[in-house]
């Protein structure tokens, strides 16, 4: 069985036992987090679509860590006019494992 969800303005395809990293929630680690806006559910053949959500499906996750993504460099520059901006940017991510799918 999996489920794409969607958290953080994206969307995912999950399964149970799966592991990903998802834009920061503000959760504990170990914490239980419920992801309700699942917009579609599949096993096997059957699939259901939400319109865009599906009602009375959730994904249970457990909250396994919290930390940073790689730096992006940004650098900004126009030429012949002496301006030159260095700048760089962390991402914040959470670490979740997909306990099981409900509905």
């Amino acid at each position: 069985m999996y489920a794409v969800v969607k958290t953080g303005g994206k969307q995912y395809r999950v399964v149970a036992g799966d592991k990903l990293k998802v834009e920061q929630i503000p959760a504990d680690v170990g914490a239980e987090v419920i992801l309700d806006q699942v917009l579609m559910v599949g096993e096997g053949e059957s699939v259901r679509l939400g319109q865009p959500i599906l009602s009375g499906a959730s994904v249970k996750a457990t909250v396994v860590s919290h930390g940073r993504g790689e730096k992006v460099k940004i650098f900004k520059m126009r030429r012949r006019k002496h301006y030159q901006k260095h700048q760089g940017h962390r991402q914040g991510y959470t670490e979740l494992k997909i306990d099981a799918i409900v509905g």
